[in-house]
Parts: structure tokens; C-alpha cells; sequence
């Protein structure tokens, strides 16, 4: 599954060459409550078809009246600013007076969208250069911390995987999970060395190791932008990958199994010299605790926490609503 950008890029590339015309957006800058974050999307056709969002809905509508009408970004990349007023928020649906800086760029062939997608579809982080006077674009290789960068003189956007996802363990929870953390933008790779799984490995965009998981933690040199779960329900394989993983700069480190076999992880762990400050760092059971029953739902929440700990937020542990819910004159509150 592609990521939303992507998906966006693929579009405004098929619509080019179809021949049609299309103009491409890019959130630049947002103030205040804005819908859609810095780096979003949109590709509109000339006769007015939208592909992605910079919003709820209604600047789209706005662009598309505009580029119906060549009104906008019609020979050469355009900065436009929604929402300045409040008279505008309101107008455009931006929520608490939030203000949205674009940049609208027509393309064509110096754009370089299809070799964009080429690099992307390679796995190369890609850093896709747009001088605001002429439309011409270079590409170049990422570094991993680079950000969105936009002056008078050019737009700096980054394109391909910014984020890496190691699982342990080539099941059936694996293959939801992996598919929605493409989608997420996630770079994702499989370590699984149990031919019965491994050999069933179908998930396309993905990389497959069979090393066993301690070697794998090592030689995947985990940095602050690499998430690491184990889900193989096997101590033999989750707790080597959990030992190394745990030592490392990951940025979130889970496992799945319950309260009890947590318990007892941690126990062993610690019998194989993991530290008690080491050890709060693991997930477990890991993902939100949302009620997830089935393989996807408990997928979404893997990756739901993991989105979280990516933004700085921790989110408390919810109570189930029965035990909040009282009984008042024979209904409940």
C-alpha cells in the first residue's frame, strides 16, 4: 500500500501523461489549527479533478475554481495563503482562524514526478528541489533528518521512507501491520527464520530477512527514527530481538502477549543483563489498549501508539466503559 504522498504523486504523474494538465500543492507553512500538516498534498487536474487534501475540503474547491481558470500557478510555481483574516477561516473552513501557506507548481517534464516515484519505489529517501522562478526540479539523496525547507527561491520537500519499521515474525498479525505502516511512510522489514512462515511471506514493498533476530537488531543499527516490535509469541526469537533492541536508539520497542508472559519477559530479560531503566522503555502488551480482538484491529493499534510516541504524546490507559458507567433510576450515565 502506498503512502498518502505517493498516492498523490502517482495520480498528478498518470494525469501528465494522459495530457492533461495538472497542478500540484504543497503545504509550506500552517498557523493556528490547521487541517493538514506541513508537507501535505494535493494534485488538481485541469478540469478540476482532485487527487489528496490540504484541507477539509473547502480550499480545495476554491483551488479547483482557480485552476479551472488558469488563475493559478499557470506558467510557473505560485505561493498562496489561505486564511489570513477571519473573515477567510471562516470562508474556507480552517478552524480556529488557522492560516495555510501553499505552493502551487504546474507540471511538466522538468517536475521529474516519474523519477521521483522511481526513487521512492527503490526505498531512497529523496530530497526534490523546486526553484520558485523556473519549475525546474533536481533530486538528490536524503540524509534521514532532513525537513521540509521552503525560501523565496526554492522548496525543499522530502520524499520516500523517513522511518523504519523492524518486525519479528512473518504471521498474520504481521502482514496487517505491514501493510498500514507503508502507508504511514514506514520503510518495513520482516525478520522471520522459520521457513513455515517465512516461506509465506506475500507483502509486497517490504523486505524479508531470515537472520535470526538478535543479529538482526544488531546489524539493523536502530537510530531515533526506527520502531522495533516483536510478534512471533516465541521467547527464543522475541527475547533476542528485545535484548538488543532495547539497548539501541529505537524509538519505541514493543511486544505482543499478555500481562503475565510480559511479566515473565521482563524477568528473563533481566537475567540477561537488560537494566531496569532499559526495560521501561518495552511496550507490552504492546499497541493502545483499545479492545483490539482480530489480527487488523490490533494492528491499528500497534501503530496507533506507535504514532503517538512518534508526536511526544502518551496516551493514559482507558478504562472500559462498563467500569465507568453508572446505574442512576434504572438508566446508565
Amino acid at each position: 500500500m502506498d503512502s498518502v504522498d505517493t498516492q498523490v504523486l502517482k495520480k498528478a504523474d498518470d494525469w501528465h501523461r494522459e495530457g492533461h494538465r495538472v497542478v500540484l500543492g504543497t503545504i509550506v507553512r500552517t498557523w493556528g489549527s490547521a487541517p493538514r500538516p506541513v508537507g501535505a498534498l494535493v494534485a488538481i487536474r485541469g478540469d478540476g479533478l482532485v487527487a489528496g487534501s490540504v484541507s477539509g475540503g473547502c480550499i480545495e474547491d476554491d483551488l479547483v475554481d482557480k485552476v479551472r481558470a488558469r488563475a493559478l500557478a499557470a506558467e510557473r510555481p505560485q505561493r498562496v495563503t489561505y486564511g489570513v483574516t477571519a473573515e477567510e477561516a471562516f470562508r474556507f473552513g480552517l478552524p480556529c482562524g488557522g492560516t495555510i501557506e501553499l505552493i502551487l507548481e504546474p507540471i511538466t517534464q522538468e517536475s521529474r514526478v516519474a523519477d521521483l516515484l522511481a526513487r521512492v519505489a527503490a526505498g531512497r529517501q529523496t530530497l526534490r528541489t523546486l526553484d520558485m522562478k523556473t519549475g525546474r526540479v533536481t533530486l538528490e539523496d536524503g540524509r534521514g533528518s532532513d525537513v521540509l525547507a521552503f525560501d523565496e527561491n526554492q522548496l525543499v520537500t522530502v520524499h520516500g521512507p523517513r522511518l523504519r519499521l523492524l518486525v519479528i515474525g512473518a504471521g498474520q498479525l504481521t502482514h496487517y501491520l505491514a501493510q498500514m505502516a507503508l502507508a504511514l511512510d514506514y520503510q518495513v522489514t520482516i525478520c522471520d527464520p522459520r521457513e513455515e512462515y517465512a516461506d509465506g511471506w506475500t507483502v509486497p514493498g517490504t523486505t524479508l530477512v531470515r537472520t535470526m533476530p538478535d543479529d538482526t537488531v544488531v546489524d539493523f543499527r536502530p537510530d531515533r527514527n526506527t520502531a522495533i516490535v516483536a510478534l512471533t509469541h516465541d521467547p527464543k526469537l522475541d527475547d533476542l530481538a528485545l535484548m538488543e533492541a532495547l539497548k539501541s536508539d529505537a524509538f519505541y520497542v514493543g511486544a505482543i502477549g499478555s500481562r503475565r508472559n510480559q511479566a515473565k519477559r521482563r524477568e528473563r530479560l533481566v537475567e540477561f543483563g537488560v537494566t531496569a531503566e532499559q526495560l521501561e522503555r518495552l511496550r507490552g502488551p504492546v499497541g493502545l489498549k483499545n479492545g483490539a480482538r482480530t489480527p487488523p484491529e490490533i494492528a491499528v493499534s500497534i501503530l496507533a501508539e506507535l504514532t503517538a510516541t512518534k508526536y511526544g504524546y502518551r496516551i493514559p490507559t482507558p478504562v472500559p466503559l462498563a467500569e465507568t458507567s453508572k446505574v442512576e433510576a434504572g438508566r446508565v450515565v
